[in-house]
């Protein structure tokens, strides 16, 4: 990863903080789920390190739910951008912090 994905990293896990911090996102596995199945949810990220079963179930809802979905960081990255423990699932629920993350995402994933 160059410096430049470094610094687009640092300020997704800073947006994504601020997000939890105006109670936009929702984390845990169950949690993130039941917000996609309820049709809040804009993003899902997915921590790159989420076992098998999760991934899949995830993925699955999401698709089935036309919810975008991102693969991101490791549990520590995203538990500790939203201020908990290890966090595996994150849902994001409001359309506008959706987009500047997915837009993130993108940039450090084009790079």
């Amino acid at each position: 990863m160059n410096t430049e994905q470094l610094k687009t990293k640092e300020k997704f896990l800073q947006i994504l903080g601020l997000a939890t911090r105006a109670r936009m996102t929702t984390s845990g596995e169950g949690m993130a789920v039941a917000e996609v199945r309820s049709g809040n949810a804009k993003l899902v990220i997915l921590s790159e390190d989420a076992s098998e079963n999760t991934s899949k179930k995830v993925h699955d809802k999401c698709n089935s739910y036309n919810v975008d979905l991102q693969v991101f960081g490791t549990r520590f990255e995203l538990g500790h951008a939203i201020g908990k423990a290890e966090r595996v699932v994150v849902a994001i629920t409001d359309q506008g912090f959706a987009k500047k993350l997915a837009s993130l995402l993108e940039e450090i994933n084009r790079g």
